[in-house]
């Protein structure tokens, strides 16, 4: 009799144990995935993303020297391609296409001038670009992007140092001053009456927004 109900008991006991097995190997299954998940997630959030330029806050400006004026000029037409990892910003990317006609140092007669062959024979080289190769951090928020600048046709490898004011809730601001010699790039025109330096003043200040964040935002909510 002891021994007939000792044999349902030991199967009750395999049985517990056996659904205890099981329910460790979900427990540990779904832990397993959910840090898979996890870390998928953090990696994506951390990586490079695509950013949209908020030219609201953005302008590319510079500065020429000459003997009667400094002549204060911003490009009114401009794009920006950036992948951006605002964790890790040495992983970035950033290419900038300025529409060379639109010059605008704000004096009509000075700005056609500016376009001609003397200066950035728009005609001939519609486009200033500059493509980076690499961004390396110097110090908390600086750091020096090296890239190859296209300037009436001639392209130089120059060194811009980039401060990062801030980033927060998917957008970002981003400035720099740095100075070009115009000469590198072939412009080498020069007045008798107005003598022009050869070292002009280069200025940004760019805004970003994550691209998936400005489009998520723009989409209408469903009811």
């Amino acid at each position: 009799m002891a021994y007939a109900m000792a044999l349902p008991l030991e199967a009750t006991a395999k049985a517990l144990r056996s659904g205890s097995t099981l329910r460790t190997k979900e427990v540990f299954m779904k832990r397993t995935l959910f840090a898979v998940l996890f870390i998928a997630v953090t990696a994506f959030a951390a990586g490079t993303r695509p950013h949209l330029i908020d030219k609201g806050h953005s302008q590319i400006n510079f500065i020429a020297e000459a003997k009667f004026i400094s002549a204060h000029g911003y490009f009114d037409k401009w794009e920006a391609e950036v992948s951006l990892d605002p964790q890790k910003v040495e992983d970035s990317s950033v290419k900038i296409t300025i529409d060379a006609a639109s010059i605008n140092t704000r004096v009509q007669m000075r700005d056609n001038h500016l376009r001609s062959k003397d200066f950035f024979s728009v005609a001939e080289y519609p486009q200033i670009t500059f493509v980076s190769k690499k961004i390396s951090k110097v110090a908390d928020r600086k750091f020096k992007v090296l890239g190859d600048l296209t300037l009436r046709g001639v392209t130089k490898e120059i060194e811009i140092p980039v401060e990062q004011v801030f980033y927060e809730n998917n957008r970002g601001r981003f400035r720099s001053e740095f100075q070009i010699n115009r000469r590198d790039f072939g412009i080498t025109f020069q007045s008798n009456f107005n003598p022009i330096e050869d070292m002009v003043k280069v200025q940004f200040d760019i805004n970003v927004q994550d691209k998936e964040a400005v489009e998520k935002a723009q989409k209408p909510k469903s009811n």
